[in-house]
């Protein structure tokens, strides 16, 4: 049964997205404001979580913040602004997607199955998918259950941490412009958001650890995994 937790101070949308998720067979549970909706998480371990960022006693972001980050649920924000600042803000924390009212409650329900498909392996039934595995050296990548090991060792990353690496990894010594990462990993247009690439390419070389130079930086251009790198090792 996949949960959902709608974090929204406006009954009429949080009501809305209700309906809709519930008809399609999910365990759902609301809350409307930032407090109320980190009490609820810790109890509920939603799967997808749709976060409303401007709440009262406490925004989004902050929620965000606040969530445990190892288990962390793939996250939805919604708000009102349709600023790129915004948008790219709420990446840049590790958020999965973005949606600005007023909205489709259809798309709304299409992207929550996205986010679980991605974060659970339990909801695909495609068996060949369970065969595709990527092996450099000690680093092996599951892609059904989507998992990451390094020398038999299970790495904990993000929805997105986790898809930069198999674009990455599907491409070995391919160069990656910034633009086009943003574009392939978060699916946006935007010179000014390549800020967030960085972010997670840094968040992603920390938790390789001593194996953090597979990712290679192409100054001025972006970056490209070296898959010898790890042959050396």
């Amino acid at each position: 049964m996949i949960k959902v937790l709608i974090v929204e101070d406006d009954f009429s949308i949080s009501s809305a997205i209700t309906y809709a998720l519930e008809r399609e067979g999910y365990t759902i549970r609301t809350a409307a404001d930032g407090e109320e909706a980190l009490e609820k998480a810790e109890v509920f371990k939603p799967d997808v979580i749709i976060l409303d960022i401007m709440m009262p006693k406490m925004n989004g972001y902050e929620v965000f913040r606040k969530l445990n980050q190892k288990e962390r649920p793939g996250v939805l924000l919604l708000t009102v602004k349709n600023d790129i600042v915004d948008k790219v803000l709420g990446l840049e924390l590790g958020a999965d997607d973005y949606m600005t009212k007023p909205f489709d409650i259809r798309e709304v329900v299409a992207r929550v199955k996205a986010l679980y498909r991605r974060g659970n392996f339990a909801y695909f039934n495609n068996s060949e998918l369970e065969k595709v595995n990527i092996e450099m050296g000690g680093l092996s990548i599951e892609l059904y259950s989507r998992t990451v090991r390094m020398d038999g060792q299970e790495l904990d990353l993000t929805l997105k941490e986790f898809d930069l690496l198999v674009e990455l990894a599907c491409n070995p010594d391919r160069v990656y412009s910034r633009k086009v990462l943003l574009k392939k990993v978060w699916d946006i247009n935007y010179a000014g958001g390549t800020r967030t690439v960085d972010i997670h390419i840094q968040r992603l070389r920390k938790k390789l650890g001593r194996w953090q130079g597979l990712i290679q930086t192409i100054n001025g251009i972006g970056y490209k995994i070296i898959p010898k790198t790890l042959d050396n090792e």
